[in-house]
């Protein structure tokens, strides 16, 4: 039975409902926004770190370049300077060969990639769910 004391309550409750919806939606909306400033900051500063290391990575490279002229130099007093430079060359592509062998046995253990462990205990586990847990 509609009284006029019901529909007030109802009227207060579908009032309370609107408030209710708009206050999600400004939270969610605010929310939002927190988030996008927060990806803009952290995007600014993985930019700055990027180039940071990217600066860094050069200096060592012009540094390994340094240290390897002191070390044909080193030994440019004892021998000429073409043997030093020589020595210096072959022990670069002596470190240089055993970095590639490892590097080569590296891909060929990660090859092909495919999730072997997971696919065997996918596999498994499909065996135990068709058997329903019975042998």
């Amino acid at each position: 039975m509609h009284t006029q004391e019901t529909e007030h309550e109802a009227q207060g409750l579908g009032s309370a409902a609107k408030q209710f919806a708009e206050r999600a939606s400004t939270l969610v909306r605010l929310e939002l926004e927190l988030a996008s400033l927060e990806l803009k900051r952290k995007a600014g500063l993985l930019a700055k770190g990027i180039v940071l290391a990217v600066v860094a990575a050069v200096l060592l490279l012009y540094a390994i370049g340094f240290g390897l002229a002191g070390a044909a130099a080193g030994i440019a007093t004892a021998t000429p300077v073409w043997a030093a430079l020589l020595i210096v060359f072959g022990g670069l592509v002596l470190v240089a060969g055993v970095l590639g062998a490892l590097a080569v046995y590296a891909i060929k253990q990660a090859t092909p990639p495919v999730p072997e462990q997971a696919l065997r205990e996918a596999k498994l586990t499909s065996e135990v769910l068709k058997h329903d847990g019975h042998h």
